[in-house]
C-alpha cells in the first residue's frame, strides 16, 4: 500500500484535546509550584530579620549566662580554698551544685522562652 507524501494526517480531536488538557495541567502544576516558591523566598526574606534579632537576643543572653556561671565558678574557687575542713569545703561544694542547678533551670527556661516568642513573631513561620 503506498502512501502519498502530499495526503495530510489528521489528528483525531480526541488527541488534541487530551493534549490540550494536559499541557493546560502542567500550566497549572508549574505556576502553582512557582506561587509556593515565591510564597516560600518572601517568608524566608520576612522571617530574616526575626532570625538575626533573636540570634542577637540569644547570644546576648549567653554571654550573660557564661559570665554568671564563671563568677560562681570562681566564688566556689575561693570558698573552697578559704573552707576551714572537709566538711566545709563538701558544704560549699554541695551549695554550689544546688545554685548551679537552680541557675541552669532558670536560663533554660528563659531560652525556650526566647525560642517561643521568636517564634511567634510577625514574619516567622507559625
Amino acid at each position: 500500500m503506498a502512501t502519498n507524501p502530499n495526503q495530510n494526517y489528521e489528528i483525531p480531536a480526541e488527541m488534541r484535546d487530551f493534549a490540550e488538557k494536559s499541557v493546560e495541567q502542567a500550566r497549572k502544576a508549574i505556576d502553582g509550584f512557582l506561587n509556593a516558591a515565591q510564597k516560600t523566598v518572601d517568608t524566608f526574606e520576612g522571617s530574616a530579620n526575626t532570625v538575626q534579632a533573636s540570634a542577637k537576643d540569644a547570644t546576648r543572653k549567653s554571654f550573660a549566662y557564661a559570665e554568671q556561671n564563671l563568677a560562681a565558678a570562681f566564688d566556689l574557687a575561693q570558698r573552697m580554698v578559704r573552707a576551714k575542713d572537709v566538711q566545709e569545703a563538701m558544704q560549699i561544694q554541695a551549695e554550689f551544685v544546688r545554685n548551679q542547678f537552680e541557675a541552669m533551670q532558670t536560663q533554660m527556661k528563659e531560652f525556650g522562652s526566647l525560642a517561643q516568642s521568636a517564634m511567634k513573631q510577625p514574619g516567622s513561620k507559625k
